[in-house]
Order: structure tokens, then sequence, then C-alpha cells
């Protein structure tokens, strides 16, 4: 099926990735709440979360390299599969080091999962289409992010924190195989015929030298760490502030609420702010939010601040997908979407275990000032950042030249 053609696929692939991540964001609180059960202090938290994206850091770049010229569908069911065990294994194990290992089986799912489907939206979207399809794409990863986290903290609520967490684990587990039933023919031959053939490969600092991948990357890597740093070290803040675990998860479920709100409003948002100046707002926002959480604020005030900070987070990831397309060559926008996934799973690796250090010398609430000064970064990268380029600009080919005559809409 050619570029903007019938969207059936984008509302199944939609469905498949609200129950995935839904598995998952059940999924990562659980592990906190399981870890800390089984005596984990602040800094084996972090450890954890960070192995979570250890395996797909290496990763990325080989599936991105593979799907540039081959189907993207297969890496769906395989990123089920894994993301499945990885979360129900999670439940089983009996040791921190299980608990990582499983974690870190549950982030390379994920990984191939999100590789898989954001290269077949790229595919299969016309360029004008490509900031609403992932705007409309990443809603399932809202929507999952809404209700994993409530059901996770209404399982851990109960008697008993390993057992609940355990518990919680095994259910995300099922709730990820669920996704199976959204990926049917969600590929079709005449999509798959229609990808570019096998030639030369682009050279990855060929794409890093596209004007906009880098700095792209690094708004997608903030925001990304500012959402996997709420979900693992909020129920740490729970704990010592003596917050329910059920309430720690409508709290996270309500940023995933507003990143929802903002996803579903981002076209008029675009054409009122332009994207470097909605940009820098939302990342400097979210930064001056992010340090808010760490003052002693009432839950009301908590959620309030959660609330607008959803809002303010659910901007970057599609942009920065677009962006990223964009700027690439045609025969490697997998890879280049790939290499900007690296760049997330470098944040997460390094940005839970910052915290977990930040956490342990300073206090719980340390990360989320850390946070704050990574997405104040961004901002000023977004400032920087022309709208258009020039009309003479041309994407980047794998031997740096120029190819004339193809405009993007932006550069980040």
């Amino acid at each position: 099926m050619a570029p903007g053609g019938n969207r059936g696929w984008l509302l199944r692939l939609v469905i498949a990735f609200s129950f995935a991540q839904g598995a998952v964001s059940m999924a990562r609180p659980a592990v906190s709440y399981r870890a800390l059960a089984l005596g984990a202090d602040e800094r084996a938290v972090g450890v954890i979360a960070g192995v979570y994206a250890l395996l797909p850091l290496f990763a990325a770049v080989p599936l991105g390299r593979r799907t540039d010229h081959g189907r993207c569908a297969p890496l769906l069911p395989a990123g089920v599969v894994l993301v499945a065990g990885g979360c129900a294994l999670s439940g089983l194990a009996g040791s921190l080091w299980a608990m990582a290992l499983w974690s870190g089986v549950m982030g390379l799912g994920h990984l191939c999962f999100v590789i898989g489907a954001q290269s077949l939206v790229a595919r299969r979207s016309a360029p004008h289409e490509q900031d609403r399809n992932f705007g409309h794409f990443t809603i399932g990863a809202s929507l999952g992010q809404l209700i994993g986290p409530a059901a996770a903290g209404a399982l851990i609520g109960g008697p008993g924190m390993a057992h609940g967490s355990a518990l919680a684990l095994v259910v995300a587990g099922a709730g990820a195989a669920v996704a199976f039933t959204s990926l049917w023919r969600i590929e079709d031959r005449t999509a798959a015929g229609s990808r570019p053939g096998r030639g030369a490969r682009v050279p990855v600092a060929g794409i890093l030298r596209a004007r906009g991948v880098p700095a792209g990357m690094l708004i997608s890597l903030s925001v990304l760490s500012a959402t996997d740093i709420l979900t693992a070290y909020l129920p740490v803040v729970g704990e010592h502030r003596g917050i329910a675990p059920s309430v720690i998860g409508v709290l996270l479920s309500l940023r995933a609420g507003a990143t929802i709100a903002c996803r579903l409003v981002l076209t008029p948002l675009l054409r009122l702010l332009g994207r470097p100046a909605l940009l820098t707002v939302t990342c400097l926002s979210a930064a001056l939010l992010c340090a808010g959480v760490a003052l002693p604020v009432p839950v009301w005030g908590l959620g309030a601040m959660l609330a607008v900070l959803g809002f303010c987070l659910g901007v970057g990831q599609p942009l920065s997908m677009t962006t990223v397309v964009q700027a690439a060559p045609d025969e490697a926008r997998s890879t280049a979407l790939a290499l900007r996934l690296t760049g997330n799973r470098l944040g997460q690796v390094a940005a839970p275990a910052s915290a977990g250090l930040v956490a342990g010398l300073a206090g719980v609430a340390a990360p989320f000032v850390m946070l704050g000064a990574l997405l104040l970064l961004s901002s000023g990268v977004a400032l920087r950042s022309p709208g258009r380029p020039a009309g003479s600009a041309g994407r980047v080919t794998g031997k740096g030249r120029k190819r004339p005559g193809l405009r993007r809409t932006s550069d980040l």
C-alpha cells in the first residue's frame, strides 16, 4: 500500500503498542517495588532500571540496519514475546541479579517492537502525514503509560509488597501477550514490496552529521529519561513520603493522561507556535516542573505538577521521530530511528545509574533536579534550532553529499 493510504494498519499498530507499552509501564514500577521487597536500596533500584536499557543499547543499530533492507513486521511479534517473557519471569525471580537479567530481556523486547513499529510508520506515511501519524502512534505508548502504572499500583497496594509486585509482573506479561491480536497482517505484501532495495550502507557518521539529527536525539533522550526516572523513582519518593503505592500509580497515570491530551492537540500547537518554539517552551517548563518534584509538596500539588509535566513531555518524542526520519537518507531511515533509540537507551542506562548515585548521596528527590538540568539543556538546543532549512538544503547521502530539492519542515 502506498504512503498516505488506508490507515487501518495504524489503528491496529496503536492498539498493539498500547498493550505492549502498558505491560512495560506496569512492570517498571513493579520491578522497583519487588526489588525493594527483596532488600534493594536506592542504588540497586537504579542499576536494575539501567539494565533494562543495556541490551538495547548494543542491539538498536544492527536491528535498524536489518529493517532498512527487510520487513518491519517480524520484529513486532518477536518484541511481544520478549516483553511478555521478561515481565513474567521478573515476577518469578527470587534474586536481584535475576531481576536485572529479565529486566534486560524486557527492554530488548520493547526495543524490537518500537524499531519495527516506528519504521512501519515512517515507511507507510507520506511526508506531510508524518507529524500526525507519529503523534497518533505515540498515543499508543501514552495509553499504555496511563493504564499500566494504575494497574500496578492497585495490585501492589494489597497486603504484602513482595507478593503484590510479583503478581503485577505476571499480569503484565499476560497483558503484553494480548498485543498479538492486533498484529495479524499489519504489514501487507504491497507495503513490504515498496521498501528500498539493498544498496550500499549509509555510514553511521553520515547519518549523525545530517542537520537536525543530533539535536533531535538529545531532546528525545532528555524527554525519555524524565519519563523513565519518574516511573522508576516516584515509587521510591512515595515510600519516603508515606504515599501509598495505589496513589503513586494514579499519579503516574495522570502524567500519562496529560501526555495523551498533548498529542491529540499537537497539530494545532505546531501551527500556532512552530516546532522550535514549541520544543523550547515545553522543555523549559518540564525542566522547572521536574525540579519542583523534589520539593516536599502535598499530594494534590504533586498531582498538578505531574499533569502539566506530562503535557510538556508529550511533545518531544513524536517531533523527534519526524525530524530524524526527514533528515536521514531514504535508504537509512530505520537506521536513523535506531540511532535515536540508541541515544534513548544510552540515557536509560546512564540516567537511572546516575540517579541511583545521586539519590544515595543527596536523597531520593535529587534525581529530579538532575533531570531538570538535562531538560534545561535541551530547551537551549531547541531554541537555537532554525524552524526551516534554507531552500537549497538537502539531505545527506551515504557519501556525505546533499540531495537537492528535498526540503524538510524543520531542523531540530
